[in-house]
């Protein structure tokens, strides 16, 4: 089993963020728009289990990932699996249709401009993601995957680099959490 080990801190200038992350060699992509559509299950509360449901577009490329509750008080560290789906707004079109028809039903959008970066560090391709997420704000995104014996070193390995870049007070809640708390009832 899989894991995402994740630290996000927000960040009011990602401009000086990309700047360190350049000084310790790693290359950063040009922007792109990341589009989450975020579904509710039709039996059970995912905010109450700390689950999540989403379809990504980037591009004309889609895909569907579930997101399994956190493992830890301190990261962002949980299951996930992502599939790959068919191509272009017909393919995440044709998806939604399915979930939907099933009882699942979209909660919300969010939306980000997003700049990648593998950074190695401690011998790891660490990704970095600065983001720019609408109604939310900037944050930057440190992630590893890691087998359930590799989630202590991994965790290590991002607060390592998160201190090399100046990044403090991780934040814990979804972007999807972020943004409902944000547009409020």
């Amino acid at each position: 089993m899989k894991y995402e080990v994740e630290q996000k801190f927000p960040v009011a200038d990602l401009a000086e963020v990309q700047a360190r992350l350049s000084a310790i060699g790693a290359e950063i992509s040009e922007p792109r728009l990341e589009v989450d559509l975020y579904y509710a299950h039709p039996a059970r509360d995912f905010a109450a289990t700390d689950e999540a449901l989403r379809i990504r577009r980037v591009g004309p490329s889609n895909w569907i990932t579930y997101k399994g509750p956190k493992i830890d008080r301190t990261t962002k560290t949980r299951q996930e699996i992502e599939l790959e789906l068919p191509p272009e707004e017909a393919g995440a079109r044709a998806w939604a249709g399915l979930l939907e028809v099933l009882g699942f039903r979209p909660v919300a959008e969010v939306r980000k401009h997003r700049r990648k970066a593998l950074v190695p560090w401690q011998g790891r391709p660490v990704e970095a993601s600065l983001d720019d997420v609408q109604h939310v704000g900037t944050f930057v995104e440190l992630e590893l995957v890691a087998g359930r014996d590799g989630i202590e070193p991994a965790k290590a390995c991002l607060a390592s680099l998160a201190e090399e870049l100046g990044l403090a007070g991780s934040q814990r809640r979804s972007y999807l959490e972020l943004l409902l708390e944000n547009l409020g009832p």
